[in-house]
């Protein structure tokens, strides 16, 4: 078998846009891209590939999943087979081996990990937004120092840490998490003096770190004291669920305006990442203070090909990130550099500015790197020929990490006008500098990946015209209504409605509606993946709690093809279809998420009670048919019908009420 954590890997670094790109040719629509299906002939494109959440979904033959599976289904691989396809694909080692009761125990303890992240980011919102020194101290300090708005505030979750040095740790173990994760998220320390737990982040505002499918990897907390022998900002540590060479803050809110404007800015920290959004600027990322990596980079390569540096003026800080930006040209990304005036940074700028300002003077004063990098290391070699000779050196450096020949050729070009050098001697020594660093193989695969991707995007698909395919209406079968059931949990399991019991309106929680319902009778799904769904659900809702939602790619990413096929169907169909048309016949008006719920979650889950238990009965009348019976068989069957028969007029009266 192959790790959890290694398939993380996989998942994380498939592009799925590359990977199908490689055997459709793919048009881009929008956000996401169009093609006729593989899987099927077809004259009108209905293949749609979803780079944002790592989907393709055909509306014609219903086929959809992930990378992963889209190389099953097409290769006619096994799950491993695939999974180390896209592992050699994108350089990552799997070592297969069966799981030892230690790894299976690590796999558990990460989602464990998960859990109590996403537990301690909502105390600290809570104590930020209803304890007095999280609205006094924090508080202040976002609204009045940033200038933030509570939205802003709510959208990333930013919160604050008590000063009481191990209230957030007492309580943490009071509401049943284990010391173990709270050390090995890094958010409690362990005392050597007489073994007790303190805070990490005692006395700080914090911010969340969300990984790309917005699960809560670590935090950062800052310090608001003016004591310099205090960190100004304390990080989690690196655990099994963090890393921070991974990671880039922002980019869970920032990947679709990324997508959209096919560019990302590059900033320093948090504050320049939450300023810029709610400037109305929203393709922001940070690599949060860390020196930026060859992963974080791809990663932001599954969006786009174009990065905007924001600099603040501050010379050395340019000179540190030089080397991130030969990292990001290597890569085969674009770059380009704003320098802002000074004394400003992304932070202040952007609290200073409208968006169409901001956005006006980016696009007014970018500039491309490799020209902006002359431009600076010219100035300082003025009238210095032997500085001059060594700026030339790290300029061609620059220029050798282009994957791309066309792309090189033309910065040899600017770069010998630019430096008065002879043009042939420039391409000698990048030449050089590529056969060394990079080798025939990495250029060879390369380049195959390019040719691939060129036509790719040279030959054109007509646009989609695909329809969602209509719902099947509730009530055709248990099969129909177990899907029904599942489409509420994926979709609304966190979600809340109000419902009217008789003089009382109850508040209701969707997934545990559904739960408690099916509990009741003891029922389970009969559909095997449809089960598997559930009770994968089952599990992780246990882990968040009532009222969180479930991440989609629990069930994307799931090890199951069938499961994580049916999940893409479920989750691209269209909500218009969520209300069965048995609902829509009886002609109830429907004006809210809410309303929706309240009308169909109770009705779904009563009438599939009420189909299973018919299924029952027929059940136990077979056994009585049967022509060699014995006494004791038809004592039993009429004992189960007696029973199954009250059940079913118990739920026939609330079918009926619930319906009328």
């Amino acid at each position: 078998m192959i790790d959890r954590e290694t398939i993380d890997r996989i998942y994380a670094a498939a592009n799925i846009v590359e990977i199908v790109g490689e055997y459709v040719t793919l048009k881009r629509k929008g956000v996401n891209y169009t093609a006729c299906c593989p899987f099927h002939n077809e004259k009108t494109p209905s293949f749609v590939v979803s780079p944002a959440k790592g989907l393709y979904k055909c509306f014609g033959c219903g086929k959809g999943g992930n990378a992963v599976t889209f190389l099953m289904e097409h290769e006619n691989i096994t799950y491993p087979e695939a999974l180390k396809m896209v592992a050699k694909r994108y350089g990552i080692e799997v070592h297969e081996k069966e799981l030892t009761e230690e790894e299976v125990r690590r796999n558990d303890d990460r989602e464990s990990m998960f859990a109590l992240n996403g537990w301690a980011a909502e105390y600290f919102i809570n104590y930020l937004h209803q304890e007095p020194e999280g609205m006094s101290v924090g508080m202040s300090y976002f609204r009045q120092k940033r200038g933030m708005t509570d939205a802003t505030i709510r959208k990333f979750g930013l919160g604050f840490c008590p000063a009481k040095g191990d209230r957030m740790s007492k309580e943490a173990l009071a509401a049943g998490y284990k010391e173990e994760f709270l050390l090995s998220t890094g958010l409690s320390i362990k005392r050597e003096s007489d073994g007790s737990l303190f805070d990490r982040f005692r006395d700080r505002v914090m911010f969340p770190v969300h990984n790309i499918s917005g699960r809560i990897v670590a935090f950062g907390g800052r310090t608001l004291r003016t004591d310099k022998s205090v960190a100004k900002y304390q990080n989690s540590p690196e655990s099994e669920i963090y890393s921070k060479k991974r990671e880039l803050y922002g980019l869970y809110f920032a990947k679709k305006a990324i997508q959209q404007q096919d560019f990302a800015i590059m900033v320093e920290g948090y504050t320049d990442v939450i300023s810029m959004h709610q400037a109305g600027v929203e393709n922001v990322v940070a690599s949060s203070g860390t020196s930026l990596t060859t992963e974080q980079i791809r990663l932001l390569n599954r969006f786009t090909k174009n990065i905007t540096v924001i600099y603040d003026g501050d010379a050395a800080g340019i000179h540190a990130s030089l080397r991130g930006i030969d990292m990001i040209l290597r890569e085969g990304m674009n770059v380009r550099v704003v320098l802002l005036p000074e004394p400003e940074d992304p932070d202040s700028f952007a609290r200073s500015h409208t968006a169409e300002e901001l956005q006006s003077y980016i696009r007014d004063n970018e500039q491309d790197f490799l020209a902006f990098k002359a431009k600076l290391l010219l100035k300082e070699a003025e009238g210095d020929p032997i500085r001059k000779a060594s700026l030339i050196g790290d300029m061609v450096q620059s220029i050798a990490q282009i994957p791309d020949p066309i792309q090189r050729s033309v910065y040899i070009k600017e770069c010998s006008k630019t430096m008065d050098v002879d043009e042939k001697l420039l391409i000698s020594e990048v030449a050089r500098i590529r056969l060394t660093s990079t080798g025939d193989r990495e250029t060879d695969d390369f380049l195959r990946r390019q040719t691939a991707r060129q036509r790719s995007e040279a030959v054109e698909a007509a646009e989609a015209e695909a329809e969602y395919p209509r719902q099947l209406e509730a009530g055709s079968s248990p099969d129909a209504l177990e899907r029904e059931l599942l489409k509420y949990l994926l979709k609304y399991g966190h979600c809340s409605f109000e419902f009217k019991e008789g003089r009382n309106i109850l508040t209701c929680n969707v997934a545990q509606t559904i739960f408690d319902e099916l509990a009741d009778g003891d029922l389970k799904f009969r559909n095997a993946v449809y089960e598997k769904i559930r009770m994968t659900y089952k599990e992780q809702w246990s882990q968040v709690g009532v009222g969180n939602k479930i991440p989609e790619h629990v069930f994307l990413t799931h090890s199951d093809p069938e499961v994580c096929n049916v999940a893409v169907d479920i989750l691209t169909s269209d909500d218009n279809y969520v209300i069965s048309q048995l609902w829509l016949r009886k002609e109830v008006h429907i004006e809210s998420e809410a309303e929706m719920l309240a009308a169909g979650v109770p009705k779904a889950v009563t009438l599939y009670k009420s189909k299973v238990i018919e299924g029952l009965i027929k059940e136990q009348q077979a056994r009585l048919d049967k022509e060699d019976v014995t006494e004791e068989e038809m004592k039993d069957a009429m004992q189960q019908l007696d029973k199954w028969n009250g059940v079913r007029v118990q739920i026939a009266k609330k079918l009926q009420r619930l319906i009328l």
